[in-house]
């Protein structure tokens, strides 16, 4: 006779986000709970299951063939549970619940802005705001697990849905006493000759910037490479070098003549910020909300001319 299994939703939850980052202790910080916590509610789920349900390979966890139908079930069971709450939500026509939003790490400049101008009319959203970097957000985008992401570069994909909403503008950031500092019309050339620091490649920054000197032959040794856009604009304010940076990354230290932008030929640089989802995707009424918020609203809240 098969046996009765009394999962609980708890459990479905943890077991898939264990399974997803092959983790407890990610698991735990995702969740908000502690790892003895996490632990003990997969073996409850193990024990219902009468099978074990993961395996530790070296320090990584993974799901045992049972394992991989539990998965499989956890996904679908949620999927719908987060569906029947939409619909719900929907038809009470109220903005509130979970908003799930991953943002390129430069986006943190403005970004926590325009959220939080969104929650004073809409106190009832849930919202998890994640910052990370491209790669990390293109995975999260094919996988899934954002209502939306922000982003400067978008791959080039027919399953995409993307939505411009700002102007993202990439200067020559330098300290405000560079002996550039109050030239005009400098020849991108003269780029060569300074120390710079760049971002790590892989950055959106980055790509856009080095696309820029392969279209006039050139080419920089970075002095350094640095893993953030705050990293490179605390290294140029120290006197370290010069940097391709977003506007939106320096605007305080431009006001307080910590740093100045220098007058580059080919620069400033104009990209676009926006919000992209898989093409398909139903999003809740609180994302379907927060996304022409953001469309409609930006330039107002943000009280800034980027355009």
């Amino acid at each position: 006779m098969t046996k009765n299994m009394h999962l609980t939703l708890q459990q479905l939850k943890l077991f898939e986000a264990v399974t997803r980052l092959s983790s407890y202790t990610g698991a735990a910080k995702e969740l908000f709970l502690t790892q003895p916590a996490v632990s003990i509610q997969i073996k409850r789920l193990e024990e219902q299951a009468g099978l074990p349900l993961l395996e530790q390979v070296g320090k990584k966890t993974f799901p045992t063939a049972a394992g991989k139908e539990m998965y499989a079930a956890s996904v679908d069971i949620l999927s719908r549970v987060e569906a029947l709450k939409n619909s719900i939500e929907e038809l009470e026509g109220t903005v509130k619940g979970n908003l799930q939003v991953s943002v390129v790490t430069t986006a943190k400049y403005f970004l926590p802005k325009l959220l939080g101008s969104f929650l004073q009319q809409y106190p009832e959203v849930e919202p998890k705001l994640k910052f990370t970097n491209r790669a990390r957000i293109l995975d999260r985008l094919m996988n899934n697990d954002d209502d939306f992401v922000v982003m400067g570069q978008v791959p080039e994909d027919e399953y995409l849905e993307a939505y411009p909403f700002l102007n993202n503008i990439i200067g020559i950031i330098a300290p405000a006493n560079h002996p550039l500092a109050n030239k005009k019309n400098i020849p991108i050339e003269e780029l060569v000759n300074q120390r710079f620091i760049n971002r790590e490649i892989g950055s959106g920054t980055r790509s856009v910037f080095d696309q820029l000197l392969k279209q006039h032959g050139l080419d920089i040794e970075p002095y350094m490479e640095l893993g953030s856009s705050e990293a490179l604009k605390q290294a140029v304010m120290a006197g370290l070098g010069i940097a391709a940076l977003s506007i939106h990354s320096v605007q305080l230290e431009l006001e307080v003549n910590k740093l100045t932008i220098l007058d580059v030929e080919g620069f400033p640089l104009k990209r676009r910020w926006y919000a992209v989802h898989l093409k398909g995707r139903k999003l809740s009424l609180v994302a379907r909300t927060f996304l022409d918020y953001i469309l409609e609203e930006s330039h107002d809240v943000l009280g800034i001319e980027y355009d």
